[in-house]
Parts: C-alpha cells; structure tokens; sequence
C-alpha cells in the first residue's frame, strides 16, 4: 500500500503545534474573557454576604449563566476551529507557524465534516467534562508524541488528517 504522504509537504513538528494551539487558544479565550467581565458572570463566587454556600453556586452555574457560558464557549471554540480548517486548512496558529491540516489520503483541505469532527474531538471534552478539561490536552499532547508515522492526535484521527509544515 503507497505511503499517503507521498507527494506532501512534511509534517510540522510538535512544539510548532503547540505554539498555535497557544496562539489558537488565546485569540478566542480573550474575547469569551471579555464576553463574561462584561456580563459580570463570575458565577463561581459564594457570597457569603447572602448566605451561600458552594451548593448555591453549582446550582447557579446549572440554572443559568454559566450553561449559557459553556454554550458560548463550545460554539466560540469548536466554531473557531472548524471555520479555518474547513476554509484554508490553517487557523492564525497554524499560519503564523507556517502548517496546515491537511487530509492523510490526499493532502488537500479537509471537508466541512471532518473539519467539524476534529475540532469536536479537539474541543469537547476540554470545554463539557471538568476532569477531561485538566487531563485531556495532556492526551491530545501525548497522542501526537506517541502516533508513528504520521503524528495525529485523536482529534486528526477522528478527522483523518495530519498536520503538514509550509512555506
């Protein structure tokens, strides 16, 4: 069977993703910063003041601004992801560190389907699960590390893609 990255550009090294996935990360978490200073939802603080106690802040965050919140984010950041995959292959991380996601049969851009199916393994878990937000971009991480040959995380192997360097 031919090696599908025959013909493509090589892949992008670890600490060039790790850089735009930190660029990636803080050009969307400023304005969701930004969204929940203006709204004033700090809705992990207990005003003991009125008597609360960590029981009414869970019941807060479920009942109200922080499920809308975590909403927001999910669309903000999967969103985000999707959009610039399935646009140019390249979010401004990934342009800016010269790399693109490319698809591993073929090497063009990914469709809007696995476009959509990476940035939700990519993002889903981190944002929805509170253990999986500690521990999963440690996964991701090491399944880039580990994967032989073609370096995917989970989220490129959900989406069938690889991430490739350019000029």
């Amino acid at each position: 069977m031919p090696d599908p990255l025959a013909g493509m550009p090589p892949l992008a090294d670890t600490g060039r993703r790790l850089v735009a996935r930190l660029i990636d990360l803080i050009i969307v978490s400023v304005p969701l910063a930004l969204i929940r200073w203006a709204f004033d939802w700090n809705f992990y603080r207990v005003d003991t003041e009125k008597g609360e106690d960590a029981s009414d802040v869970v019941n807060r965050w479920y009942a109200g601004s922080g499920l809308v919140f975590l909403l927001i984010s999910i669309v903000a950041y999967v969103g985000y992801d999707w959009w610039f995959t399935k646009s140019s292959g390249r979010t401004p991380g990934k342009k800016w560190m010269r790399m693109r996601v490319a698809m591993l049969n073929d090497g063009s851009v990914p469709t809007s389907n696995a476009s959509l199916a990476r940035a939700a393994a990519l993002w889903l878990p981190w944002l929805v699960c509170c253990l999986c937000g500690c521990l999963w971009p440690i996964v991701l991480f090491i399944s880039v590390l580990v994967d032989k040959p073609y370096q995917q995380g989970l989220h490129d192997k959900a989406a069938k893609t690889v991430v490739v360097r350019t000029t």
